[in-house]
């Protein structure tokens, strides 16, 4: 005997379904309003997006600038040798075009020259921290070194596939609206780290150590949901993120 489906249940099934789909459009909606964004211009007139998360404001890009706020250049060393000299430099990621912004040494971070956009400055390590523990990691846990936190990486990282490699369970929702994007880095004798673009991040702080050749940085990986933080010499090529005055 064929079985008999009452219209009204039918007819209720679909108000619940197209309720509960409107009631997740709004709520993705409203995520996406509470965001407040801003924009800033470098001295290049490289224009970058911004977002507000907790009380700081950070840029929402990697620094891609060539020449410090008083108009002097940054050099560009894209060869081994040149890039294990101590000046302050710059580099493209293996001469890539997908590189998402520019590698800096710490060098060219801390010079006097500064290379921040008028009103914005390096994030110190202690900076760092506040942005972690208003994701959600502990105070303990964000003064220790290694990887930290549970899902707070994946916060941070970009939500766009594009961004990075697919990895198993880890999936990156870009949350806080940081939209860090994996940039790769450079060795301290100018070799270039591998895996590069697409399967990690790392970016400097402007905290040194209590090794004057060594400073705080932060790297994100595809396979990791945690953040790693860590001392490294100071030659090393990293992303730049800047954090409001």
């Amino acid at each position: 005997m064929q079985a008999f489906i009452n219209p009204k249940y039918i007819v209720s099934c679909l108000f619940f379904v197209f309720f509960a789909f409107s009631i997740s459009c709004k709520k993705d909606e409203q995520d996406i309003i509470s965001f407040e964004m801003g924009t800033l211009t470098d001295i290049d007139n490289n224009v970058y997006h911004t977002i507000k998360i907790g009380n700081q404001w950070w840029m929402a890009e990697n620094l891609k600038v060539k020449n410090f706020r008083n108009g002097v250049p940054i050099s560009q060393h894209q060869t081994n040798e040149s890039w294990e000299d101590s000046l302050p430099s710059f580099c493209l990621f293996d001469n890539s075009e997908s590189a998402p912004g520019l590698l800096y040494n710490w060098f060219a971070i801390r010079s006097s020259d500064n290379i921040a956009p008028a009103g914005w400055h390096l994030p110190s390590d202690s900076e760092w921290q506040e942005l972690e523990k208003y994701l959600g990691m502990s105070a303990e846990e964000a003064g220790k070194k290694g990887w930290r936190g549970d899902k707070e990486g994946d916060k941070l990282k970009s939500g766009n596939t594009s961004g990075w490699i697919s990895f198993s369970d880890v999936w990156s929702n870009n949350s806080s609206g940081f939209n860090a994007l994996a940039g790769g880095c450079r060795l301290f004798n100018g070799t270039w780290a591998n895996p590069g673009l697409f399967a990690t991040g790392f970016w400097w702080t402007n905290s040194e150590s209590s090794d004057e050749s060594q400073a705080y940085y932060r790297y994100l990986d595809y396979k990791k949901s945690s953040i790693y933080r860590s001392i490294c010499n100071k030659k090393y090529g990293f992303s730049v993120r800047c954090v409001k005055d």
